[in-house]
């Protein structure tokens, strides 16, 4: 080019954009690249940075020289990429992507420089990289992080269920008919398996939607009902967001009845959720006696009537109990759906007598009670972060006909075994059990896995009795009320790692015969197996040092216990962790990470910076726990696999940024679970970003998959197969849904179920589908789109010969899938 042509050059508008963003561009990599480099990163975002200021400079004057130092900073972007990701696909995706779209761009301004590349050669070029983008991106749609079924699969064998002492003393409970699904988790094993074999993997594609029911309760803030309801005979029996008891008919999902205690909307705790209700038929001679108490409460006899006949001697001899959101224990004819007349005050028992204070939200029952030899054991949720000295943990249980307390566990009060003395209270501020109990009909014991003591992120102000039972299961005799064994999973838990998944009882097999176990897991991804009688481990497992430091140092142990038999966690995190839709927002992750306090698992909370738990809050296992086929003994458990960004706030700062107990809040803000918790009464405050989401995308810091399932053998504690679970098709940056079907693997919540059959049936995920998953393989063989999102488990029942699946969609606040009150029901076409 002469330079009368050079003197006459004009830039191209569209090249100065380039050339524009590429100058933001490397200005940011090299100022965050290196406050990186300084705390000890990578280096890479800084010589990125100045390679693309560089590149920026000479495209703003149209020299070809800006072309060629971008293409050195593409090729060494590639390299670093290699060396830092291997072939992780999801690592390469916010390295490369924006920078090979910026390299397509630029392919097409080569013909606008002053020395300019000729028109084919451009295109060429930006034909290459689009093939490139397109070839990348397709690959998005293959599932990643898979571990393929290995080796035979387990082949059915014989069951051994619960073998209770006497038939006369069987509950439905204990053991449903095939076609039946009559406790939470089926059976009081909670083993989530159905004998059902109508659905098969080679028909189940052909599975279709047979009805749907409307339960008309949808709140406008905290959803997530996350139902499953019961099935015995011909009806399905379950609550509603805000504990309306209803009564469906099996065939076709109409209403038969419905039961309103009228919860108030001040009562919803963290979530308006009621996972489900409980079963009881009353044994004859028990039912003549409650007959007996009613008939002499009545008012007046009619002249010239004997008194027992004017009570309904069928009234209330099946019931149907739950726990409410407002800490009552309702009870309710399962025939009518109306009160329990001689089941506590015509029907109900308040569990929050004997508590003291007890503001609305504080006390709540979310899950259904264990009924073990015809006494009702409750848990409840006690809010959250809120105070130290929140209303009592207690354990309560009451007579299943009479609805009378006959025991109730206060751990700081072990000489007691009722309710406390007029003037006093049970010991406020104990760990408690929100999640689902487990019963065991045979032992006489109910397994509670325990929650934390009150104010989750400080230690400093536990009972002994506090430190031993916090983050444990513990058996309890049902006729005592007294503790029989313990198992503590964490010690000193400052995590907010309760127990959250109900524990399953299956025949353990051991070279000296079967045992009967209990299978535990927990939020740390660890299972055990125990033996249910005495709570010694079946299964290995050691003891690991663990981080120390922190906030108060003292308090923690320098060991914790590490299950050798099988766990869901991954592998510590790394800086090479950190992800982003684009470098820039990967960059500020990584510049995240290296500020935090992070020693790897059980790292401390800390103050003066941020603390980084991984796993999270949510888990590994949480309270949609795992299902067991008792025949194969496989485990399929689905996991969260997300880290927490979790900072302690001094309480002068806490009080300056008036973060007030709920009771004192004069608005309900909604929120995750632990951002901003007061924590009054303690030293400190908690803020606790769930996931570790940054506030501009709302993207999660840590790569995919944020979640997956995985097939485990029950006798070795193997893994038969594990992939990602959950499509990106209701997530995306700035809370946008994408609608892509790309297996991503997402945060979850709710469980799954086991057919006979080998298939697995599962929602939970955040893109709002139900799926049928190949038990052998792991493979999806099905789908169907819900209108809300499944966070629930689903149940399975058959009925006049045909076999249903039946998931409430009701969404959840925190997983932000959409709400709604949908129970729907799925079964193979009529022929």
């Amino acid at each position: 080019m002469s330079a009368t042509t050079q003197a006459r050059y004009t830039r191209h508008w569209l090249l100065g954009v380039l050339a524009m963003i590429l100058l933001v561009l490397g200005a940011v990599l090299v100022l965050g690249g290196g406050w990186l480099a300084r705390l000890g990163g990578s280096w890479y975002y800084v010589l990125a940075g100045v390679g693309l200021l560089v590149a920026g400079v000479q495209l703003w004057r149209g020299r070809v020289s800006g072309a060629a130092c971008f293409a050195l900073v593409l090729v060494g972007t590639v390299l670093w990429t290699w060396w830092e990701s291997g072939s992780d696909y999801w690592r390469w995706v916010p390295r490369l992507g924006l920078m090979v779209a910026l390299a397509f761009m630029l392919c097409l301004l080569l013909p606008r420089l002053r020395r300019p590349v000729s028109r084919a050669v451009s295109r060429s070029l930006a034909g290459v990289l689009a093939l490139v983008f397109v070839a990348a991106f397709s690959l998005a749609f293959v599932p990643h992080g898979v571990t393929a079924a290995v080796g035979a699969f387990p082949e059915p064998m014989v069951a051994a269920g619960l073998a209770p002492t006497t038939e006369a003393a069987l509950q439905p409970a204990d053991r449903p008919a095939d076609g039946d699904w009559t406790a939470y988790g089926r059976s009081n094993a909670a083993t989530r398996f159905s004998p059902l074999q109508q659905i098969t993997p080679d028909n189940v594609g052909t599975l279709q939607q047979a009805w749907v029911f409307r339960t008309g309760d949808l709140p406008d803030k905290r959803w997530g009902a996350e139902t499953t309801p019961l099935k015995i005979g011909d009806r399905l029996y379950l609550c509603t967001a805000r504990n309306q008891l209803i009564a469906l008919d099996a065939a076709d999902g109409r209403e038969r009845w419905r039961f309103d205690p009228k919860v108030r909307n001040a009562s919803i705790p963290y979530t308006a959720a009621c996972r489900g209700v409980a079963y009881y038929e009353v044994p004859a001679t028990a039912q003549d006696a409650a007959l007996a108490d009613v008939a002499a409460d009545l008012a007046v006899p009619q002249v010239g009537v004997p008194l027992l006949t004017q009570v309904p001697r069928g009234a209330c001899a099946a019931r149907i109990i739950e726990g409410t959101l407002d800490g009552r224990l309702i009870a309710v004819d399962a025939a009518t759906g109306k009160p329990c007349a001689g089941f506590g005050n015509n029907g109900q028992v308040d569990i929050t007598l004997g508590m003291g204070e007890t503001p609305p939200g504080y006390v709540s029952i979310t899950s259904p009670p264990a009924i073990v030899q015809g006494v009702v054991v409750t848990g409840h949720q006690v809010l959250d972060g809120q105070r130290r000295d929140a209303p009592s943990g207690v354990i309560q249980a009451y007579d299943a006909v009479t609805g009378a307390l006959r025991w109730a566990w206060d751990m700081d009060q072990p000489q007691r075994s009722g309710a406390p003395p007029r003037g006093h209270t049970y010991t406020r501020g104990t760990p408690n059990m929100w999640t689902t109990a487990t019963g065991d009909d045979a032992l006489g014991l109910v397994y509670l896995p325990m929650g934390n003591a009150a104010g989750d992120y400080w230690s400093g102000s536990r009972t002994e009795a506090q430190n031993r039972y916090a983050t444990s299961l513990v058996a309890i005799d049902v006729n005592t009320g007294k503790p029989v064994w313990h198992f503590q999973a964490v010690r000193k838990d400052v995590w907010d790692y309760d127990l959250g998944s109900q524990a399953t009882l299956v025949d353990y097999p051991t070279p000296a015969g079967k045992v009967p176990a209990i299978l535990l897991p927990t939020k740390q991804g660890d299972m055990y197996v125990l033996d249910r009688r005495t709570g010694q481990l079946l299964t290995p497992a050691e003891e690991r040092p663990v981080p120390g430091g922190g906030v108060e140092p003292e308090q923690r142990s320098p060991t914790q216990l590490f299950s050798l038999y099988h766990t869901l966690r991954k592998p510590d995190l790394t800086e090479r962790d950190m992800w982003g839709m684009t470098p820039i927002d990967q960059l500020v992750c990584r510049i995240q990470f290296r500020r935090a306090s992070y020693q790897g698992f059980y790292t401390p909370p800390t103050a003066d910076r941020h603390s980084i738990e991984y796993p999270g809050y949510n888990g590994g296992s949480d309270w949609g726990s795992v299902a067991v086929d008792p025949r194969r003994g496989v485990i399929v458990a689905n996991y969260n696999d997300m880290p927490n960004y979790n900072r302690l706030v001094p309480r002068a700062t806490a009080d300056r940024l008036g973060w007030l107990p709920r009771e004192e809040v004069r608005a309900d803000k909604g929120g995750a679970e632990g951002a901003g918790d007061p924590q009054v009464g303690t030293p400190y405050a908690v803020d606790v970003n769930a996931g570790w989401r940054l506030p501009f995308t709302r993207l999660l810091c840590k790569q995919p998959p944020y979640g997956g399932i995985r097939a485990v053998d029950l006798r070795s504690g193997k893994t038969l197969w594990d992939r990602p679970f959950g499509s990106a098709r209701g997530n995306g940056p700035f809370g946008i849904r994408s609608g892509l079907p790309i297996e991503i693997g997402t945060p979850n919540n709710g469980g799954s179920v086991v057919t006979a059959s080998g298939l697995v049936f599962i929602a939970a995920a955040t893109d709002d589908l139900l799926r049928a998953i190949d038990l052998k393989t792991g493979k999806e063989l099905w789908h169907a789109p819900l209108p809300a999102g499944g966070q629930a488990n689903p149940m399975i029942y058959e009925q006049n010969g045909r076999q249903y699946v039946v998931i409430m969609a009701g969404g959840h606040h925190f997983m932000e899938t959409p709400a709604g009150d949908y129970v729907i029901a799925y079964a193979l076409p009529k022929t």
